[in-house]
């Protein structure tokens, strides 16, 4: 059974309250990736200019926790239409899908949270639906069989994806406008954590707003993950106000360092260091040799540990960096 990862950006079951409360309710109080909120409102107010129902499909790509859901939802208020939010793998049959398109209303959007996993059947009947607002079904089996087109209200499809690669040619290609959603920069993720704290009432401190955003790896789901953990340890053993010293005795009793790191990013450090010298080291073998599946690897920890620029990704595999070499001494993992 593996370690819960307290900073993992994926979503769990306690975040779904957290989530709902903390979500902007207006692209003004949507806090950072500016020029894609940029690009989406051009969109929007030049659909709403011709007069057309629905706005042309949107992909959002990136990691999980930056946003992509929360996008989604501005989108349908802006438009002033409702949304219907379903996950890829819950589309497991045709029938599935075309319950869903006929029961949409003119305008609505759909959002399929991790499309690159909903069935390649589905994918190939929702075609017709994203060009020409229709389906294309098979009524009866063998010599009898005959085809029918079924329309559907004219909608926009919102798909989002931490995988933009294993999605195939032809579905990428019929979204309109695709946009990526990248890291947070440690300013933007200070205002959400203010931003937080405020709507949460929440006492806290600036130095402990900017010890949070230090260790948020620059994602808001996680930020305010750890916003949530230290008001909880403030509450029980503090003063009531958070303070930089209270977020410090909240995270080493947590186990996260100063630079953010969990106990399993340090193993893929030093997995890199002892086992292969500094690198390179492919990603199957450095899975195998750190115990850890790929898609962890890629998904959880990679990201934030080469953004802080502590891994190098070449051609020839993982590289561990100088600054890397000096955090693993100083840490003591010599």
């Amino acid at each position: 059974m593996q370690k819960e990862r307290k900073i993992s950006p994926h979503p769990k079951k306690e975040d779904k309250t957290l989530d709902l409360a903390l979500r902007p309710q207006s692209f003004s109080q949507y806090i950072g990736q500016e020029k894609i909120k940029r690009n989406i409102s051009i969109i929007i107010e030049a659909a709403k200019k011709r007069g057309d129902p629905c706005i042309e499909h949107l992909l959002f790509y990136g990691g999980s926790g930056l946003g992509k859901t929360t996008l989604s939802y501005l989108v349908s208020k802006e438009m002033g239409c409702g949304i219907r939010v379903i996950a890829g793998p819950s589309i497991k049959k045709t029938g599935d899908l075309a319950a869903i398109l006929t029961n949409l209303r003119e305008g609505d959007v759909l959002f399929i949270d991790e499309l690159h996993r909903m069935n390649r059947m589905c994918e190939e009947m929702i075609y017709p639906a994203m060009e020409e607002f229709k389906l294309n079904l098979i009524i009866g089996n063998g010599p009898m069989a005959r085809t029918m087109d079924l329309k559907v209200p004219p909608f926009t499809l919102i798909g989002a994806t931490t995988r933009l690669a294993f999605l195939s040619s032809p579905l990428r290609s019929r979204f309109g406008a695709t946009f990526r959603l990248d890291l947070y920069t440690k300013e933007e993720i200070e205002e959400i954590i203010q931003r937080s704290a405020s709507i949460l009432d929440i006492k806290i401190k600036k130095d402990a707003i900017k010890a949070i955003a230090s260790c948020s790896r620059f994602n808001p789901r996680v930020a305010n993950r750890l916003l949530k953990r230290v008001r909880d340890f403030s509450e029980v053993e503090g003063s009531g106000t958070v303070s930089k010293k209270e977020v410090e005795r909240a995270f080493s009793f947590l186990d996260i360092d100063e630079m953010g790191l969990e106990s399993g990013d340090k193993k893929i450090l030093q997995t890199l260091k002892e086992k292969f010298s500094g690198g390179p080291a492919g990603l199957q073998s450095l899975s195998i040799a750190s115990s850890e599946e790929q898609e962890t690897i890629i998904d959880i920890y990679e990201p934030y540990l080469v953004q802080i620029g502590f891994i190098k990704r070449t051609p020839r595999g993982r590289i561990l960096t100088e600054k890397a070499k000096k955090y693993l001494s100083k840490d003591g993992r010599t």
